[in-house]
């Protein structure tokens, strides 16, 4: 098991727990003082492109060494000539080809084209209390970024207040609060998707989104996802509660209806009960029974006025992620997000976690094969979004460059949470009078803020820019987990567009898996993307040759 650093150097960033992959704790915390890398760049966003204390130091790179198969044994080319997908406008002269004219904007869908100001996506923001908590930040930060945001599954099944009688909601407040936090401040880039699995159909969530809402919505079809193989889940700590659950058709674990559970609770050696959702087509047991059933469910969606339909689908084996791609083609789907092993959650079975499913890398390269194998037929292939254990702007890079020309986006889940978090702390202690709306965790400012300022307008970098957006009076209303969201966003979007210019690419449509390649044998055996001295080496030999 490879072993990430806590520490880098060049950035000054640590972690405060064990670090995966994507640069994040594996335990991310709300009240966390810091101090990892998109932690960091929530506030001094693009600056955290670069090694600190300039002027001072040199800086040199400690990964050149790849082991094992991942996401880090890809490498960014870089070419030397040429300029691809210059925007309209400008010409190839280098006066126009600099890293601030390289557009990242792109668009997914079938007949309804759904336009993204930058090519990411949030995860699924369901049931969980972070999610609730948090909402207003992930919501009005996704909307000013221009990128779509995903309610997640059970939000409608575990509201209090929500009115289910006979399979069919008539009242849905926080669904409701959900989708106008981000509608009111969508100004046509990005969209609003909102996920359902087995039990949201049962409640008739679609059709209560549909009459309510109109197209104003994308509807969006769970199949699993990348941290678990069962249903969603989550943690309630009160009894009543867990019994309303039960009524609402929840497993909940332990049963809070046996007695020896209440006695139990009642005495504190229980503490709390576990929500569970049901797994979906355990009453199918072929494709062919898969097809004919998912097929049935999008025409459905489709006949109620659905006019853009999605699906997620999980880190299963090969036959599901072949289902998944050839189903949502055949249905003609505006989107499917492939999420693989290394992803995050707000609760999931830790071992789950750590040991169930196929690992993104290996996921998104079969996914790139299956989906190819489909265009060579002729077929329009649904537009994807890779997920899984995704954080930072080479990840966006590289993950848009493995699955070309297919994935337009990259889903991040975690990553997009922290900004929401410090944001939210932050407020609580410069505003006083609005800790508890925002849910902030800290009394006072730590040392890791307080170096930056002691007030918004010196702490996140992005401040000025979203009140140029918003306007003065209006940004007294944003929430400042929404400010530091679009501070973190606009350092990978830098970050991307830095990275696109030295590959001669100036717009994300433009990228090809040409613009990357393997550092270890074994990663290029299991990518199909050749080893890094193999790209262009015939070409090398014609000019030493000449």
């Amino acid at each position: 098991m490879i072993q990430w650093s806590k520490s880098n150097d060049a950035l000054g960033t640590v972690n405060r727990g064990n670090p995966a992959e994507s640069g994040l704790c594996t335990l991310c915390r709300s009240d966390c003082q810091g101090k990892c890398e998109t932690w960091m760049s929530s506030l001094k966003g693009r600056k955290m492109l670069y090694p600190r204390d300039f002027g001072t130091v040199t800086a040199g790179s400690g990964n050149t060494t790849h082991i094992g198969v991942s996401y880090n044994s890809l490498r960014i080319m870089g070419y030397n000539y040429g300029a691809h997908g210059v925007p309209q406008g400008l010409s190839n002269d280098p006066d126009d080809c600099i890293f601030p004219n390289v557009n990242i904007s792109t668009s997914f869908g079938q007949d309804v084209k759904t336009k993204v100001r930058m090519p990411i996506m949030t995860g699924a923001l369901g049931s969980t209390f972070i999610a609730s908590k948090y909402w207003d930040s992930f919501a009005i930060g996704a909307a000013l970024v221009g990128i779509p945001i995903v309610v997640g599954e059970n939000v409608a099944g575990i509201d209090k207040q929500a009115i289910i009688e006979n399979g069919r909601i008539s009242k849905a407040p926080e669904l409701e609060r959900r989708i106008e936090t981000y509608l009111n401040y969508y100004d046509g880039y990005g969209a609003i998707i909102i996920q359902m699995n087995v039990e949201d159909t049962r409640n008739g969530v679609a059709e209560y989104i549909i009459d309510k809402y109109g197209d104003q919505v994308i509807i969006e079809l769970k199949w699993g996802q990348g941290a678990k193989d069962i249903g969603g889940e989550i943690q309630v700590a009160d009894l009543d509660y867990a019994l309303f659950l039960v009524n609402r058709g929840y497993i909940v674990d332990p049963d809070p209806r046996k007695a020896d559970v209440q006695e139990a609770f009642r005495n504190g050696a229980i503490r709390s009960f576990a929500r569970h959702s049901r797994l979906g087509y355990t009453d199918l047991s072929n494709y062919e029974e898969l097809r004919k059933s998912f097929l049935e469910s999008v025409a459905y969606l489709r006949s109620i006025g659905f006019k853009r339909i999605t699906l997620k689908t999980g880190s299963y084996g090969m036959e599901a992620l072949a289902a998944a791609i050839k189903l949502a083609t055949e249905a003609k789907l505006d989107l499917l997000t492939v999420d693989g092993s290394g992803g995050g959650t707000g609760m999931s079975p830790w071992n789950m976690m750590e040991t169930w499913g196929v690992p993104s890398i290996l996921l998104h390269s079969k996914a790139y094969e299956y989906a190819n194998i489909l265009a060579s037929r002729g077929d329009k292939v649904v537009d994807m979004a890779f997920a899984g254990g995704l954080a930072r702007e080479d990840h966006i890079f590289k993950a848009l460059s493995l699955g070309a020309p297919f994935v337009k986006l990259v889903c991040m889940g975690r990553a997009t949470m922290i900004p929401a978090f410090l944001g939210s702390n932050i407020e609580g202690v410069l505003r006083p009078d609005r800790k508890a709306i925002v849910n902030g965790n800290w009394d006072s400012l730590p040392k890791n803020v307080t170096e930056l300022g002691s007030k918004a307008e010196e702490l996140f970098a992005g401040y000025y820019s979203v009140q140029s957006i918003v306007g003065a009076e209006a940004m007294k209303k944003i929430p400042y987990g929404a400010i530091a969201f679009w501070t973190m966003a606009d350092k990978l979007a830098c970050g991307l567009q830095q990275f696109l210019a030295g590959a001669r690419k100036f717009s994300v449509t433009e990228m090809s898996r040409l613009d990357i390649a393997t550092a270890n044998r074994e990663t290029e055996k299991e990518t199909g993307i050749p080893f890094i001295t193999s790209i262009q080496d015939e070409m090398a030999q014609k000019i030493l040759n000449s």
